[in-house]
C-alpha cells in the first residue's frame, strides 16, 4: 500500500491541519509506503511573497518532524523539487472536463469569502491529482474539506485510462469523519484563510489569549445546557484531552454550574500540555537546519525516481 498525502505552507500549522492531515498521516506510517510533501507549487495560489513561502516551507518541516513525521518510514520532501508533477498535471488537464473543475465547491467557497480567484485556484484539483497519481497512490488521507477533490482525482485517472489505457492506480481516499473537520474559534472550519485559526505551536500568552477569546452564548454559569455537544470550546477539548476528562467537563456543562471561562482555561491547558513533547522536539529541530534540510532533499531524491517512472508511463500513453 502506498500513501500520499500534502500539507501547504501558507502560515504556521493549526489544530485543523493537525487532527485533518497530520495526525492520519502519521499514523499510517507504520501501515504502509508513505509519501509526504510540503506543497509549495499549490501555495501559490493565495500567497505572492517568496521569501515568506520560502520560511513557511522550513516551518512546516519543523512542524511535521516535531509532531512525529519519521523521514525512516516516510519520504518526507518539497513538492516544487519533483517537477515532473507539473507536466503530468498539464497531461491529466487536457482530459479534465471543465463541467468537474466548475463543481469543485472549495473553489466556490474561498472565492466567497473574499479570497481572489486565478486560475492556479480553480485548476487546483488537477495539480492535486498529478500529486496523487505520480507516486502510484493507493491510500490518500485528507480532511473532509478535500474529499471532493480526492474523488475528481479517481475521475480524472478514469478518464485518462478510458481515453489512453490503464495507465494510472485509482486511489481511495481515506477520511477520519470524526475530526476531519475542526471548527475554528468563529465555528466556521478552521482555516488559515478564515483568521480562526488555533496554531499548533506559538507563543503561550498570545495563544490563551486567543482560545479565551472564543465567543460563546450569553448564558449564566448556573444554568443548564443540553446543547453542550453544540459547544465550540467543548469539541476543540474533546480533540487534546483524554477521553474521561473531556467527558466530565461535557457532563458539568450540561448539568449547570460550569462556567464557560473555566470551559475555556481547561481547553487550553489540554491543549498546550497535548503538544509538550512536540514544541520540545521542534526546538531541538531548530538548532540543527541542516538535517532538516538533509531530510528534505533524500526525500525528494527518492520521490523523484518513482515520479520519471510513472511520467514516463503517461507520456508514452498519451504519444509523447
Amino acid at each position: 500500500m502506498r500513501i500520499l498525502s500534502g500539507i501547504q505552507p501558507s502560515g504556521a500549522l493549526h489544530l485543523g491541519n493537525y487532527f485533518g492531515m497530520m495526525k492520519p498521516a502519521i499514523d499510517l506510517q507504520d501501515k504502509g509506503e508513505a509519501f509526504y510533501f510540503i506543497a509549495d507549487y499549490h501555495s501559490m495560489t493565495s500567497l505572492f511573497d517568496p521569501k515568506q513561502r520560502r520560511q513557511n516551507v522550513l516551518e512546516v518541516a519543523l512542524d511535521f518532524l516535531a509532531c512525529g513525521l519519521d523521514p525512516k518510514k516516510s519520504v518526507f520532501f518539497r513538492q516544487s523539487d519533483v517537477p515532473e508533477v507539473t507536466e503530468l498535471a498539464w497531461i491529466l488537464s487536457t482530459v479534465t472536463p471543465m463541467g468537474l473543475l466548475e463543481r469543485a465547491t472549495s473553489y466556490k467557497d474561498k472565492i466567497a469569502k473574499g479570497i481572489s480567484p486565478n486560475h492556479g485556484l480553480f485548476a487546483y484539483p488537477v495539480l492535486m491529482a498529478a500529486d496523487i497519481l505520480i507516486y502510484d497512490s493507493n491510500v490518500v488521507p485528507v480532511g473532509q474539506d478535500q474529499k471532493q477533490h480526492a474523488e475528481m482525482t479517481r475521475d480524472i485517472a478514469a478518464k485518462f485510462n478510458e481515453q489512453y489505457g490503464e495507465t494510472f492506480v485509482i486511489p481511495e481516499p481515506q477520511i477520519r469523519s470524526a475530526t476531519a473537520k475542526v471548527p475554528g474559534t468563529d465555528g466556521e472550519k478552521m482555516s488559515k484563510s478564515y483568521g480562526n485559526t488555533i496554531e499548533i505551536f506559538g507563543e503561550e500568552k498570545a495563544l490563551r489569549k486567543k482560545v479565551m477569546a472564543i465567543k460563546m452564548d450569553s448564558r449564566t454559569p448556573e444554568e443548564p445546557k443540553p446543547d453542550a455537544g453544540q459547544n465550540l470550546a467543548l469539541q476543540l477539548l474533546k480533540l487534546v484531552a483524554p477521553a474521561e476528562a473531556a467527558h466530565d467537563f461535557e457532563a458539568r456543562l450540561r448539568a449547570g454550574g460550569l462556567g464557560y471561562g473555566d470551559l475555556k482555561k481547561g481547553l487550553f491547558e489540554h491543549y498546550w500540555n497535548y503538544f509538550a513533547g512536540a514544541r520540545a522536539k521542534r526546538a531541538e529541530l531548530a538548532s540543527n537546519l541542516d538535517h532538516v534540510h538533509e531530510i528534505l532533499r533524500e526525500g525528494a531524491a527518492k520521490a523523484r525516481g518513482l515520479a520519471r517512472q510513472v511520467l514516463h508511463r503517461a507520456r508514452v500513453a498519451s504519444g509523447l
